[in-house]
């Protein structure tokens, strides 16, 4: 018997998790049950539903995902950006953006405090800016209490 200050966890399967993803796929593109058919998962995170691609993310996920491009990409960042998370002049960032991403490494080691840099970044655009190469926007679904972000990825 479960007492009343216990608390239970519910742990969902991937099947269910990658099931409420197809649903709010499917509700975002306002799709019908045979073409919800059509949407097919490749590399275990991208689903396709005919030349779209798309990502279906936690909040969490969404986070991380961002995290990981900027961090791959800060060397892409206006150097004025970079300049106020750094103790570093604008015109050094400008030097090194025109060695693209061979000077990632050297501008990430400028940045102060990266957590806050990304904080930042993300207010500044939105994780779309980052995760939607199609047209950069973040759409949500929820779906069994569970929000889910959606990026069109081409």
């Amino acid at each position: 018997m479960t007492k009343l200050n216990e608390t239970v966890e519910i742990k969902k399967d991937e099947d269910l998790i990658k099931s409420e993803r197809v649903k709010a796929l499917k509700n975002h593109l306002e799709l019908n049950d045979e073409e919800t058919n059509e949407i097919t998962l490749e590399d275990g995170e991208s689903f396709h539903y005919g030349d779209q691609e798309y990502l279906v993310l936690t909040d969490e996920e969404a986070d991380e995902k961002t995290e990981e491009y900027i961090k791959e990409s800060v060397w892409a960042f206006n150097s004025s950006f970079l300049s106020s998370h750094s103790d570093i002049d604008e015109s050094v960032f400008k030097l090194l953006s025109e060695k693209c991403e061979d000077s990632n490494d050297a501008v990430l080691s400028m940045i102060k405090d990266f957590d806050h840099f990304v904080s930042d970044a993300i207010s500044s655009d939105g994780r779309g800016h980052f995760l939607s190469s199609y047209d950069h926007s973040e759409s949500d679904e929820e779906i069994n209490g569970t929000t889910y972000y959606i990026y069109r990825t081409n």
